[in-house]
This record gives C-alpha cells, sequence and structure tokens, in this order.
C-alpha cells in the first residue's frame, strides 16, 4: 500500500519558478518509489510571474492538486506587502487544515522558498501528530548582504523586515521538524550551530534533478525563442538566469577577460556576441539591468545583450539548444549552488563556469566532463582571474561551431530527476518509520 504525501509549493505550473522545479521533476517517479502526492500551491491568478502553459502539460494529469486563493497584490502593494507568503498564508493554512483533517496523510513536504509557509509544518504537527520535511533551496535566515555590505535585492527596508521574520518564524519551523533537505552542503551545518536540537542525521544534501524529459520533448515542441537568431553566422553565448550584485565578481572577471583579449585580437570579436537572459525577478518595469552596466564601464557593451525579464521555461531551453556555448555565472556567497547546471549539461554545449571554489558545481563540471571552470576565492579579486579566464575564452574560440562535449553520462546517471526522486523518497520513508 503507498503512503500519502501533501506537498506544500506555492509556486506550481504554469508559474515559472525555479523552487518549484525539484517537486514537478519528481511527480513522475513518485509513485513508482511507493509515494502517493497531493499538491497544495496558490492559483496561478495570484501570483506574480511569468506563465508558461507547457510546464502545466508535464504534470501527470491524475495527480490531485488544491489550489488555494490569496490576498490580491493590488490592495496589499498599498500597505507595502506584495509578499506572495504572507499573502496566501491564511488560505494555505486553511486548506491544510481542511485536507488534513479529511484524508489520512503520512507526511507534510515543503519545497519552496515561500519560507513564512514553513511555519505550517510545526501547527500540523502539533494538530494532525504528521511529521514534516522542509526543503531549503536557498537560506531563509541569512546575514549575507550585511557581512558583503552590499544592496539587498528590494531595498535595506524589505530586506530588514524579511530578515525579521525569518528570526521569528525560523525556530518555529524548525522546532519539529523531522528532516531538512538542503541543495547546499553549508547549510547543515550553520543550521546545526543555530539550533542545537538538530542533529547530522537529520540532515540530507540532495541536489534538483536533471529534467531529461523536458530535454527528451524539447525538439518536438518547436517552441521559437527571441533572444537571437542561431542562423546569423555568429556565435552566441549565452547565461540564462538571474544576475545581482554577488555575482558582480564573476561576471567582471569574464568582462576584464574579454576585454584584454579582445585588444589583441579584436577581428575575432566581431562574430561573437554574448547574451544574459532572465537575470531580475522583479516583474515588468521594475527589473534591474546589473550585467550591461558592468559591460559599458569595460568597454565591451556592444558585444552584450542583457534580457532582464524572466521567460517561459522552454523558450530557456530552447535558447541554451540554439547556443554555440553556455557561460555560467557564481555567486561569490560559498554556499551558492546553481540548480541551472543541468539543463545546461543536457544542452550539449561548451560550458565555462566562473565559480566560487566550494560550489558543488565545480565538483559535478569535473566529475561529468561536461565544461571548464574558473574557480575563486572570496578574497580574490577579477584582475586575479584574468589569465585563467583569457585561457578558457581561447579555448571558446578555438572550437567550431555545432561542437558536442564528450559528456561521462555515467558520472551524471546519479543527478537524474528519477535518481534524485529516489534518493527523496527513501527519505519519506525513514521519516514516516521513525514517527511510529
Amino acid at each position: 500500500m503507498k503512503r500519502k504525501v501533501l506537498i506544500v509549493s506555492p509556486h506550481f505550473p504554469p508559474i515559472n519558478a525555479p523552487d518549484h522545479q525539484r517537486v514537478r521533476m519528481s511527480l513522475p517517479y513518485m509513485e513508482e518509489f511507493g509515494w502517493e502526492p497531493h499538491i497544495l500551491t496558490v492559483r496561478p491568478d495570484c501570483v506574480q510571474g511569468v506563465q508558461d502553459s507547457i510546464l502545466a502539460k508535464t504534470i501527470p494529469s491524475h495527480i490531485p492538486i488544491t489550489y488555494t486563493g490569496a490576498l490580491p497584490v493590488q490592495q496589499t502593494r498599498r500597505i507595502g506587502m506584495s509578499s506572495l507568503g504572507l499573502r496566501c498564508f491564511p488560505y494555505l493554512l486553511q486548506a491544510g487544515d481542511r485536507l488534513l483533517h479529511q484524508q489520512k496523510f503520512d507526511l507534510v513536504y515543503f519545497s519552496t522558498t515561500i519560507f513564512v509557509t514553513m511555519v505550517l509544518g510545526s501547527r500540523w504537527y502539533h494538530r494532525f501528530n504528521i511529521p514534516y520535511i522542509l526543503d531549503f533551496q536557498d537560506p531563509w535566515l541569512s546575514d549575507y548582504y550585511k557581512q558583503a555590505q552590499t544592496l539587498p535585492p528590494g531595498g535595506r527596508f524589505k530586506y530588514g523586515f524579511a530578515r525579521l521574520q525569518a528570526k521569528l518564524l525560523e525556530p518555529k519551523a524548525l522546532s519539529k521538524v523531522a528532516h531538512i533537505i538542503s541543495v547546499s552542503p553549508a547549510y547543515p551545518k550553520t543550521l546545526q550551530q543555530r539550533y542545537p536540537h538538530l542533529q547530522a542525521q537529520q540532515f540530507t544534501v540532495l541536489p534538483f534533478g536533471a529534467p531529461e524529459p523536458d530535454f527528451a520533448a524539447l525538439s518536438g515542441l518547436n517552441i521559437p525563442q527571441k533572444i537571437f537568431n542561431p542562423n546569423d553566422g555568429k556565435r552566441h553565448w549565452v547565461y540564462v538566469g538571474r544576475g545581482g550584485y554577488d555575482m558582480t565578481l564573476a561576471v567582471r572577471s569574464l568582462f576584464l577577460g574579454i576585454q584584454s583579449h579582445r585588444r589583441q585580437n579584436p577581428e575575432i570579436w566581431q562574430s561573437v556576441q554574448l547574451h544574459f537572459v532572465g537575470t531580475s525577478y522583479a516583474p515588468g518595469n521594475q527589473a534591474v539591468k546589473t550585467i550591461e552596466p558592468i559591460s559599458q564601464e569595460l568597454g565591451i557593451a556592444d558585444l552584450v545583450r542583457e534580457h532582464p525579464h524572466r521567460i517561459p521555461y522552454f523558450e530557456a531551453l530552447q535558447v541554451l539548444a540554439d547556443s554555440d556555448a553556455i557561460v555560467l555565472i557564481g555567486s561569490d556567497d560559498p554556499d551558492y549552488t546553481a540548480s541551472k547546471l543541468y539543463p545546461c549539461i543536457l544542452a550539449r554545449k561548451p560550458i565555462l563556469a566562473i565559480f566560487h571554489y566550494q560550489s558543488s558545481v565545480v565538483d559535478i563540471l569535473q566529475r561529468c566532463q561536461a565544461g571548464q571552470a574558473v574557480t575563486f576565492t572570496s578574497q580574490q579579486q577579477p584582475k586575479d582571474l584574468q589569465s585563467s579566464v583569457i585561457t578558457q575564452i581561447n579555448w571558446l574560440l578555438s572550437i567550431n561551431k555545432g561542437f558536442q562535449p564528450n559528456i561521462n553520462w555515467s558520472a551524471f546517471q546519479p543527478y537524474t530527476a528519477r535518481e534524485m526522486t529516489h534518493k527523496q523518497c527513501a527519505i519519506f520513508d525513514r521519516c514516516v518509520t521513525a514517527a511510529r
């Protein structure tokens, strides 16, 4: 007999959001490993963000989904509150209470960066005696921007309010947690230091799974991407993912290398164009470019195009598939782990990654022989990486258009969505057994 898990994911297809990808990619395999999922989420019309109708078609049709409402953002914005977590919290609470009262669930699983909702795990544990698991895809309570002395996204007031929430709510959310899944090995260490009652065996580091079915379906979808023309004779190097001030070191290192190389070989760069896509999570005209200003400062603005708005998920995959090379930009935060690595590997394009040496991205790239990495420490400056970056730029420029790396697919196998779901469900099993 299969066990039942209630999965709380406020972002869910057709909303195009990175924090539901673990859930979305796990759903086709969960029943194979003994679990029947039921999704608790927020109606798409209540969520700010890009929608991709094809994403919704990847969800198995028989899986039950309960949608809730949320306070209208048009009204809450007047009092400075547009956060989805605060807007949907009372609705998720009510719907979750009803589901857990009416149906028999063995486990509740929170997989989201809408951290406020994780407090519901403690409530439901006390009220229904159901164990719960928290999936930390990013740190909830973090002092990164304070330590880095940089302006946080949304400004200092919004960031300060979010930190106050985290200080008050994170301890409650973690008070009775059965297990914590983390994408980064740094998070468990931080949380154990902060909460001594948490034991090492309550943590599992589990990266996102690779979306192999999405790439298998891509060629048949005939999705046009509007970022560049792959047949215009140029070399198109692309980066798809967020920008931000924490990525300045990596971006500046890349651009300094290009600047230096172009001074010596100007004719080569007449046929190269770099595209940075989806660099801002902000909606509409609130999206701010963080990449192009650096290229302007360094005199290579003619080579760089930044498209700050997020584009539909499958269009983003098509951008990767149409590219001549993929650039992966990392944060100066050593805890940062890029889930976007796997689609880049599956695109079968040459990859140049510029990442903190402690990031798991570096290790996975090397294991799978999928690309080249330039690594840095928190103490280094962009000029310190210039020689290494130029070496890798020469490599990218030397390979022919249409080059495909000789990837070690056996080494890649443990990172597939099916294998990650298998590990996920094994954690579910242990938590339910321990709770009896």
